[in-house]
């Protein structure tokens, strides 16, 4: 077991890069970054002292470890994940009680997700933690005197920028007004209209699901909206049934409910709604579309049609 800064730090970079790699609306996603998380504490609090890392014990059998002390008979122990975030915050101005509370809530999620049946990620998704999980690794990244790329990655670290830029505070306030203002008009419509215009709601969105958009439910008014926005990150292709599905990472920065006409227009305006979080694009493609082939079959019945013209000449 190493309580050093560079193994562990090197570990959440490689727990981020598998977290990275899967889908946004898997449960392994939020496993994976809970993981890498708390690793990268874990590398902070070993930049001060590796000492910190072990649990604390009369005879300081584990603290021995630390100071390349300990007895073989003895095995190592570390401080808990909720020791480790709480030191964080002791040491670290720049790891905030925002931080702190948006890390032990990942962790234990994880918690639930390791040490009981229930389905913990499944049931909290990115748009409910993502953006808290960016500003806990910024803070770690900052005590670790570590840009946030070379912690996560350059296209992850540009996503979480453009998340956390924004002042929060300001924009919540103006999405929430926002809300309230397209509900009240809605609301104050016939029923009738409200009915018809739920209707062609959902007929667009299942139209614009077609065309790579999202459907999410509108805060304001309940209607079918979809969300749009920009592809990062590798793709993930999975052949399946003879057909080649293709997955990205979608980055979201639009939104329109086409029933009460809310539009929102940046990641942190989406994610002040509740309706912000990375998701995933799929896309199906037969191999001979997606690898630029042509039909074997259509080759075959263009050359028995162009035969028998031959012969009939």
């Amino acid at each position: 077991m190493s309580w050093e800064r560079e193994p562990l730090l090197q570990k959440a970079r490689l727990f981020f890069e598998r977290a990275f790699a899967e889908s946004r609306d898997e449960p392994t996603f939020g496993l994976w970054c809970s993981l890498g998380l708390e690793l990268l504490g874990r590398a902070a609090l070993a930049s001060v002292s590796p000492t910190l890392l072990a649990e604390p014990a009369n005879d300081h059998r584990f603290l021995l470890h630390a100071l390349g002390r300990g007895s073989e008979r003895t095995p190592r122990k570390s401080i808990s994940t909720a020791q480790v975030f709480s030191l964080c915050s002791m040491l670290f101005p720049c790891f905030t009680e925002e931080d702190l509370k948006a890390a032990m809530a990942l962790a234990n999620r994880r918690n639930d997700e390791l040490h009981s049946g229930a389905a913990a990620f499944a049931e909290y998704q990115p748009r409910q933690w993502l953006t808290g999980f960016y500003r806990a690794c910024r803070a770690l990244a900052e005590a670790l005197e570590e840009d946030l790329a070379a912690v996560i990655g350059n296209e992850e670290a540009e996503a979480a920028a453009e998340a956390l830029n924004a002042n929060r505070a300001d924009v919540r306030q103006k999405v929430q007004g926002q809300i309230a203002a397209h509900r009240k008009v809605f609301e104050a419509k016939p029923s009738e209209q409200r009915e018809e215009a739920i209707k062609r709601a959902k007929e667009e969105g299942d139209r614009l699901a077609f065309e790579r958009h999202h459907r999410v439910e509108c805060p304001a008014c309940g209607s079918t909206a979809t969300i749009s926005g920009t592809a990062f990150g590798k793709e993930s292709v999975e052949h399946a049934d003879g057909e080649i599905i293709v997955r990205q990472s979608v980055s979201p920065n639009s939104f329109h409910c086409p029933a009460c006409d809310l539009r929102l227009e940046s990641y942190a305006e989406l994610d002040a709604a509740g309706v912000g979080g990375h998701y995933t694009r799929t896309a199906t493609y037969s191999p001979e579309d997606y690898y630029g082939l042509a039909d074997p079959e259509s080759i075959i019945a263009d050359y028995l049609a162009n035969q028998r013209e031959y012969d009939n000449e």
